[in-house]
């Protein structure tokens, strides 16, 4: 396959040595003078602009910020080929993909604290949730099926749903998680003693508060509606701890909250072949499930509940 990667900071990077290793043409862009002289100093085929980059590809990746969505768009008004991204919103792109001729939303769950081309790897897609969004009469399914196959050949597990369904989950289990970890983070400011005692629970919890900020902010920015929701109900199960701590009725809650834990992540389930509807998948992702492979005749083989 013909791809073009536009943005090669860590998701970009790591998708541009990936699918490359995969046995694919990839030519990479990005913005940065920089980061292009880093890619073409590792031995990868580097752009000088976009409409450069994508010409003659039969996919293009779009792996920078969602800010930046806009004007890269902007140059790519007769591309003909298929376009995914790897935004960690879908919402807001699915509103300016609709001036796409081809479009799939995509967000693979891979991301680490550190960023940059420095911090690319290949193997970083093996065994993550990788979301493509699927919308009822809106979505190509053959165009779904063509990236799901790619992606499940990295070694992704691909979970099918909608742009909405995705925003509201990755909310709770992503966006969330990054300002719970910054305001957990806060307790070491002015506090040495806490600092030196601070161990494995402190840092497990905080790790992602390491991620640039910038990157933080832009992620729970573009999903503002849906982490404000998930951040009050947070606030309300951690005033309700606090209402059982001082009632001596804690025990309950934290050992639910352990038997959720203990079970995640989810084990994978009977593997089975699942017919390709619209509907079946977004079942399939609904009930906790994923695509595991997609063979060459279009058979689906998937896992989960």
């Amino acid at each position: 396959m013909d791809i073009a990667i536009v943005g090669l900071g860590l998701i970009g990077g790591s998708l541009l040595r990936a699918l490359t290793a995969a046995g694919h043409h990839v030519t990479g862009y990005d913005a940065d003078p920089t980061t292009r002289d880093q890619a073409s100093a590792a031995g990868f085929p580097v752009a000088g602009s976009v409409p450069t980059a994508i010409s003659g590809t039969d996919l293009t990746i779009l792996a920078v910020p969602l800010p930046a969505l806009p004007g890269v768009l902007d140059e790519m008004t007769d591309y003909d080929g298929l376009v995914t991204d790897v935004t960690s919103v879908k919402r807001p792109v699915r509103d300016l993909a609709h001036r796409l001729r081809r479009f799939v939303g995509g967000h693979p769950m891979a991301g680490k604290e550190t960023s940059g081309f420095a911090a690319t790897e290949a193997t970083l897609f093996d065994g993550c949730a990788w979301v493509l969004t699927l919308e009822p009469h809106e979505t190509d399914l053959s165009d779904w099926l063509t990236l799901a196959r790619l992606f499940t050949t990295l070694g992704a597990r691909v979970v099918p749903t909608t742009a909405a369904e995705h925003d509201r989950a990755v909310a709770e289990v992503s966006h969330v998680p990054h300002l719970f970890a910054a305001a957990l983070a806060l307790q070491l400011e002015g506090n040495p003693l806490a600092g030196t005692l601070a161990a494995g629970s402190f840092r497990d919890g905080t790790r992602v508060a390491a991620t640039r900020a910038e990157l933080i902010v832009a992620m729970c920015g573009g999903n503002k509606a849906e982490v404000s929701n998930a951040l009050s109900r947070l606030i309300g199960d951690l005033e309700q701890m606090r209402r059982h701590l001082e009632s001596e009725d804690l025990t309950p809650t934290v050992r639910r909250a352990g038997d959720l834990r203990r079970a995640w992540p989810a084990k994978s389930g009977h593997i089975r072949e699942l017919t390709p509807t619209v509907d079946a998948l977004l079942d399939l992702g609904r009930n906790g499930g994923w695509v595991t492979a997609i063979s060459d005749n279009g058979e689906v083989e998937a896992a989960g509940n």
